[in-house]
């Protein structure tokens, strides 16, 4: 039986984050992928000029449907978008014994907004409580907690610890957002903190990356690997994918990551 994993999350029309971006990274890492679909954008690389929200009945609907079928062992969560979609999310997971990897999604890469105020507290109090790991970048977390962003590795460290006590089993803090030559995410469990680092690459092609960290950690989990091996692989992965994506050429704006960079020759282009 192939390992199966689900997305559940908003669909990006131009292809490099959301719906997209998860089910390329299943797929490149041998795991086979379902997905819910809680919004329609319209995007490409450059901005988002339009968003409507699927029927919290149509996501209740889908998710039910998947799961009254396939044998999904794990969940990456992105995109939900508003309070009802939330909700109706919250709701289907609640008796789920499979793990959630919860990724916030708030802002896209282009800047535009992708949840409202009004569904921060929503997200907070319904979702965190059911994530396996929440995969927070530096300005979410510090929306999640009403706080200024983190200014350093310290600062994240205490954020993570804070988030860990609202509910998740884990957090990720990813500094992608950070300055600096190196990049460092910290895997923060109440046991434990693992430290990891890359150098940064200069690249503006880096559309879904958040997308990408989180729906590998799932297919980690899909493939019965520890969370820490998951979180190890799905950021060595990542890496490659951002180092390998200027040979894309994907769009004017931010591009997107190479998903498939083990597989597609080095030398090819999407355009």
């Amino acid at each position: 039986m192939a390992f199966q994993a689900l997305t559940i999350a908003g669909s990006d029309s131009g292809g490099g984050a959301g719906i997209q971006a998860d089910l390329k990274t299943f797929s490149a890492l041998g795991v086979y992928g379902a997905s819910v679909i809680t919004a329609v954008t319209a995007q490409n690389t450059r901005a988002v000029t339009a968003v409507r929200m699927i029927d919290p009945a149509m996501i209740r609907a889908q998710m039910d449907a998947v799961f009254d079928d396939l044998a999904i062992k794990a969940i990456k969560v992105g995109m939900l978008g508003g309070p009802d979609a939330i909700a109706a999310v919250a709701r289907g997971l609640a008796t789920c014994a499979m793990p959630v990897v919860l990724d916030p999604v708030m802002v896209a890469k282009s800047g535009d907004a992708l949840l409202p105020v009004d569904a921060v507290d929503a997200l907070r109090a319904q979702m965190l409580p059911l994530a396996y790991i929440l995969t927070p970048n530096i300005p979410e977390a510090a929306r999640l907690l009403g706080g200024s962003e983190a200014a350093d590795e310290e600062q994240m460290l205490a954020q993570g610890q804070a988030l860990l006590a609202l509910g998740p089993r884990a957090v990720l803090m990813k500094g992608g957002h950070a300055s600096g030559p190196t990049c460092t995410d910290l895997l923060i469990t109440k046991d434990d903190v693992i430290r990891l680092s890359a150098p940064r690459h200069v690249t503006r092609n880096t559309h879904g990356t958040g997308c990408t960290l989180s729906a590998a950690i799932a297919a980690g989990l899909a493939r019965k690997m520890s969370l820490a091996d998951a979180v190890k692989m799905a950021h060595a992965y990542l890496q490659e994918a951002i180092a390998s994506a200027d040979l894309l050429k994907v769009g004017d704006g931010h591009g997107p990551v190479h998903h498939f960079h083990a597989l597609w020759p080095r030398e090819s282009g999407a355009r």
